[in-house]
């Protein structure tokens, strides 16, 4: 695994560390943190990817784009668009007022993430 590779992955756990704190927190939890960590999680997986293979991505958030480029080496992961697409919504519109989080869209993200992580970190050649 290339080192860039290596830290775009580190970065993908610690959100994914955080999704969890977020979740599971008994007083105070910050749904609108854990759609947003959920995000950042898959984000950094995806580029994970994409660096590994070679490809070259702008500098985004927007998951469809970074979706599409992944698809070139990974065509099962266009099952993740519907997904994806709410994922980048999420980040946006909860880290801003107006709308927040519910502990049902923090169980989604993190199901969202936690599908997609497990075949990103296989992708990658990384044992669970």
């Amino acid at each position: 695994m290339k080192p860039l590779t290596r830290e775009w992955v580190e970065k993908a756990e610690s959100d994914w560390i955080s999704l969890h704190r977020e979740i599971r927190a008994r007083k105070n939890p910050n749904y609108d943190a854990a759609c947003f960590f959920a995000q950042q999680c898959v984000e950094k997986y995806t580029k994970a990817r994409l660096i590994e293979a070679e490809i070259y991505f702008k500098k985004t958030h927007d998951l469809s784009y970074l979706l599409q480029l992944a698809a070139e080496i990974e065509p099962l992961w266009a099952s993740y668009e519907f997904e994806f697409r709410l994922l980048t919504d999420y980040a946006v519109e909860f880290r801003y007022p107006g709308a927040s989080a519910t502990l049902v869209n923090a169980k989604n993200a993190l199901k969202t993430c936690k599908s997609f992580r497990t075949a990103a970190r296989f992708s990658l050649g990384i044992k669970e």
